[in-house]
């Protein structure tokens, strides 16, 4: 019986990046995720297969998000954060899905980043979410909340949303998030 495997395709110039520095970044994801890479440096294919003794396939599938995750642009200690801890997500916008032309990508992609980087800072601070903008695509990791919040703040811009209006969201958002995380601290009344 053949082990579980699944495969991804990440850009040619990232695949530097997922070997690391004498193969130290892929030598971790497959100790910390017991899974195995086999990386085509010419196409950027990757596939990725469980590890002699591995029995848990969700350790496939959290692999296949940090590599991907490296492919559209995270540092590894970012990509990283979904080793870290089993609440962290990744997801993705693909502008393609959404424009046509490259010129439109060029200026979303733009507005997203905003003037010498504020409106993505500005986005990761109050979401604390990580987010990239690389190629045609924006990359976010975080907890679920943290990702849909910044997500939800990037649709804002796609649609033409003016960044005063995104910031109030996401300062609503913000101020939603830690009264939830407050009450989730707070004791049941009549219990002491």
């Amino acid at each position: 019986m053949s082990k579980p495997n699944t495969f991804v395709r990440i850009p040619k110039e990232r695949v530097g990046v997922l070997i690391g520095p004498e193969g130290q970044v892929k030598r971790e994801i497959e100790t910390r995720l017991q899974v195995k890479l086999e990386i085509e440096s010419e196409g950027g294919g990757v596939e990725i297969n469980m590890a002699e003794g591995s029995t848990d396939p969700s350790l496939l599938l959290r692999a296949k998000d940090v590599v991907t995750a490296i492919g559209r642009g995270f540092a590894p200690d970012q990509a990283f954060r979904l080793i870290r801890s089993e609440e962290t997500t990744f997801d993705f916008i693909d502008l393609r899905t959404i424009f046509d032309s490259d010129s439109d990508i060029r200026r979303v992609k733009s507005r997203i980043i905003g003037m010498e980087g504020k409106t993505r800072r500005t986005i990761e601070e109050l979401t604390e979410a990580d987010m990239v903008v690389y190629g045609h695509t924006i990359g976010f990791i975080g907890t679920f909340e943290q990702v849909d919040v910044a997500r939800n703040a990037v649709q804002m811009i796609i649609q033409g949303c003016e960044h005063h209006t995104v910031y109030n969201f996401l300062q609503k958002k913000r101020r939603e998030l830690k009264k939830q995380q407050l009450e989730l601290w707070e004791k049941p009344e009549g219990k002491k």
